[in-house]
């Protein structure tokens, strides 16, 4: 069975994993109460195989002894066999990986995979990435290849951090070329967080920027989040669950979540549904990797689920065809997707795409769905018949199916187009650059080779998108 490493850096990356470890202990059927996972205790995994579930547990949860037949349904279960996540948690500021030490899943930790200091890295991507990232480098590589050693078929790392901060942004991506140096054939696939337009923190303009720039260089697949549409999503279902809290049964468009994290959880955990849990057409991270990736860098990739919960009000066994074409639609509309980007918009193309459905369903109703995205977008020449799809048998808690759907679009240009807009808006009046460059190891030509390259990889999107089909007639025979 594959496993998992967890990565979580700074202050919002520890925030997702505070969302995805009681989550994940969920989807194994493992009740946990206390803190803000005790809604989910009275939830139950409905139509489930308990050796399927035995056989996954491993995939982010080290079991010291493996041989014996393990059937987990609590805390205290997990605590007597000394079951640790296989997570490494990493923040300059204690506050929030504190929490982790105090609170109802603190035995889950290992306390030699953590790594905190004080007092942070002042929203500074040069403090974390140089100062930060070359103090701690000989302690993050002995934690991570103790974590590698306890695994014994090691799929990938899974990386979440922000990149609006000091430390997700610069240890961030200092831990992600770390992986890359020290584990090049391993997949690091990164769920990151970009700030809205109106952040907090004034440097965010270039912590985006440098970090964005790693991003681009050492991950194998990025899956960008934003605020704002986070932000929105979360107002849109929370309206609609009040406006349909007499309703004995929730619907496709209507569901109810605990928070903004919850929905990268979500993804997350259908990400990894296929390397996790069998089914009839499963497919594995690394195949998605080389399916949805065209080019070398152009590896950020659109991601939204539908349902966009993790749990609902009331088990609901509705699964007809009828629904099936709801999630997909839900899946395709903007509203869902992580970025307030539509990666369906008139003017761009497909360079790849993927689905992933947790849940029974036959491949006839798969076939007519695809066929109706092909219909949607508009892909490359080459691309249109390329459709990754992947079947789980295994559906998450709460649900009777699921889906994920990730596409490679042009549209991320836009991304990256505002990321310079924002950069250059701040960086052409010189202000809180001497903050930068009073880390030694940082220089302004940081500022600009960043630049340079995240603007060539927004040339590349609109090459592709510029480019004509070019008919060769068949070769006559004199």
């Amino acid at each position: 069975m594959s496993q998992f490493i967890t990565v979580q850096v700074g202050q919002c990356g520890n925030q997702i994993g505070a969302a995805f470890w009681p989550l994940v202990l969920h989807e194994y059927g493992v009740q946990n109460t206390g803190g803000g996972v005790s809604l989910l205790k009275t939830y139950q995994n409905y139509s489930r195989n308990n050796r399927e579930l035995s056989d996954a547990f491993n995939s982010f949860f080290h079991v010291p002894d493996c041989r014996k037949e393990f059937a987990f349904k609590s805390l205290s279960d997990l605590e007597s066999a000394k079951v640790k996540a296989r997570a490494v948690l990493v923040d300059m500021e204690d506050s929030v990986v504190g929490r982790y030490r105090h609170g109802i899943l603190r035995n889950l930790f290992d306390q030699t995979c953590t790594v905190t200091n004080y007092p942070g890295s002042g929203n500074n991507w040069a403090v974390g990435y140089y100062t930060h990232g070359l103090d701690y480098r000989d302690k993050l590589e002995e934690i991570i290849r103790l974590s590698v050693e306890k695994c014994d078929c090691l799929h990938g790392f899974l990386m979440v951090h922000s990149l609006g901060g000091g430390t997700g942004s610069g240890l961030g991506t200092a831990t992600l070329k770390l992986l890359d140096d020290l584990y090049p054939h391993v997949d690091r696939f990164v769920s990151c967080v970009y700030p809205a337009s109106t952040q907090d923190v004034v440097t965010a303009p270039y912590n985006v920027l440098l970090a964005t720039r790693e991003l681009i260089e050492h991950a194998t697949c990025v899956f960008p989040a934003e605020n704002r549409a986070l932000q929105d999503m979360c107002n849109v279902y929370m309206n609609s669950k009040r406006e349909n809290i007499d309703q004995a049964k929730y619907n496709a468009s209507c569901l109810p979540f605990q928070d903004m994290n919850s929905i990268i959880v979500n993804m997350l955990l259908h990400l990894t549904s296929g390397s996790r849990f069998p089914g009839s057409l499963n497919t594995d991270m690394n195949e998605l990797a080389t399916n949805l990736v065209a080019y070398p860098q152009l590896h950020y990739i659109f991601s939204s689920v539908s349902p966009v919960a993790l749990t609902a009000p009331q088990i609901s066994t509705t699964n007809g065809t009828k629904f099936q074409d709801e999630l997909f639609t839900n899946a395709w509309s903007k509203n869902n997707q992580l970025i307030k980007v539509d990666p369906l918009q008139s003017n761009s193309i497909v360079i790849g795409a993927a689905h992933i459905y947790r849940g029974d369903s036959s491949l006839t109703d798969i076939r007519r769905n695809i066929e109706r995205f092909q219909n949607k977008a508009k892909f490359t020449t080459w691309s249109k018949e390329a459709m990754k799809i992947g079947l789980c048998s295994i559906p998450p808690a709460g649900h009777p199916a699921s889906l994920l759907c990730m596409i490679n679009s042009t549209a991320m240009s836009s991304v990256f187009k505002d990321i310079i807009h924002q950069f250059d808006r701040l960086y052409n009046k010189k202000a809180h650059i001497h903050h930068y460059l009073q880390v030694e190891q940082f220089g302004k030509d940081d500022f600009i080779e960043s630049r340079e390259k995240i603007y060539s990889v927004f040339e590349q999107y609109i090459k592709i998108e510029k480019q004509i089909p070019i008919n060769v007639s068949r070769l006559q025979l004199n």
